[in-house]
């Protein structure tokens, strides 16, 4: 079961208090980790007057960037009264992603949390998105908030994906368990299983264990080997039979569905990286980006 020890929150530029914050600050204490609040500061109009008057602008970066600390430290100080390991800090930061992998390299957090920021599809088409980029080059669990109806998540949903031997040899079914797990211990969170039996699936980068065109003898074979490793892995980590569900259809439209329809304020997938022209496979992970009804928590196998 992973020990959470080191949370960090990417807060916002803006000067709020956002639902990122109150699930970074109620998981932190509730397992007992220390939460890190750091922030990304940047400000085109500075950059750009800095190009005449290099000491005016260092000046007004700094005035810019003492606001943004002074306002966190504000926020820290209300968790460190209530006996939370908080500390916090701004950064000014040109390029968005590579400081922020650059930062998580240096500190090794064991979950970074942010704020799922909503783009809209015809954005999407033109550039990719922070948290389309984050999902596929940050390697700790990565945690995007959507709403902070509970502080702590109450209920979860943990989807495995049975369909690759890769995922099963990787372990990544056992990290998502895991997470699961503790979520169960330490916030209380009632956790349900999903797999999604997709049998019209073809892989472009990878052939799957079955294909439409198998016959029935050998597809109700793959999917007796299914059912019976996703028994195990639930009696394993202990989930109730009845909160154990396996579902046919497409993976994220299924999921969306079934996790609207039941009310989960968290799901858990997996993610796996590749190296070369595939160096990233989203799988469900991807779809469910902008689509989920709920805060995502994104896992991937140990290395």
């Amino acid at each position: 079961m992973p020990t959470l020890q080191r949370v960090l929150l990417i807060a916002p530029t803006a000067l709020s208090r956002t639902p990122a914050f109150d699930r970074a600050s109620a998981l932190a204490r509730a397992m007992g980790a220390s939460l890190h609040i750091v922030a990304f500061d940047f400000s085109e109009v500075l950059e750009v007057a800095g190009l005449f008057d290099h000491q005016a602008m260092a000046q007004a970066r700094e005035g810019y960037l003492q606001v943004h600390r002074q306002w966190l430290e504000q926020q820290a100080s209300v968790e460190q009264a209530n006996g939370l390991r908080v500390t916090t800090e701004v950064l000014w930061a040109k390029a968005p992603l590579q400081d922020i992998l650059d930062y998580v390299t240096d500190y090794h957090p064991d979950l970074v949390i942010k704020d799922a920021q909503p783009v809209p599809v015809l954005r999407r088409i033109f550039y990719r998105p922070l948290d389309w980029l984050l999902l596929r080059d940050l390697h700790p669990p990565l945690h995007l908030v959507t709403d902070s109806r509970h502080p702590l998540p109450l209920k979860v949903l943990a989807a495995l994906d049975l369909s690759h031997l890769e995922y099963l040899n990787h372990g990544l079914n056992q990290r998502i368990l895991e997470m699961g797990a503790a979520l169960s211990r330490h916030c209380g969170a009632l956790v349900h299983l999903l797999n999604v039996v997709d049998w019209a699936t073809e892989s472009a980068s990878d052939l799957p264990i079955y294909s439409p065109d198998n016959n029935l003898s050998m597809r109700d074979a793959v999917n007796d080997a299914q059912q019976e490793a996703f028994e195990t892995l639930a009696e394993r980590y202990a989930i109730a039979p009845e909160h154990c569900h396996r579902l046919e259809g497409v993976p994220h439209q299924v999921i969306t569905r079934f996790a609207a329809d039941n009310d989960f304020d968290l799901m858990i997938l997996g993610r796996v990286h590749r190296r070369g022209l595939q160096r990233f496979v989203g799988g469900s992970a991807e779809q469910l980006l902008y689509h989920a009804p709920c805060s995502l928590m994104l896992v991937e196998p140990q290395e």
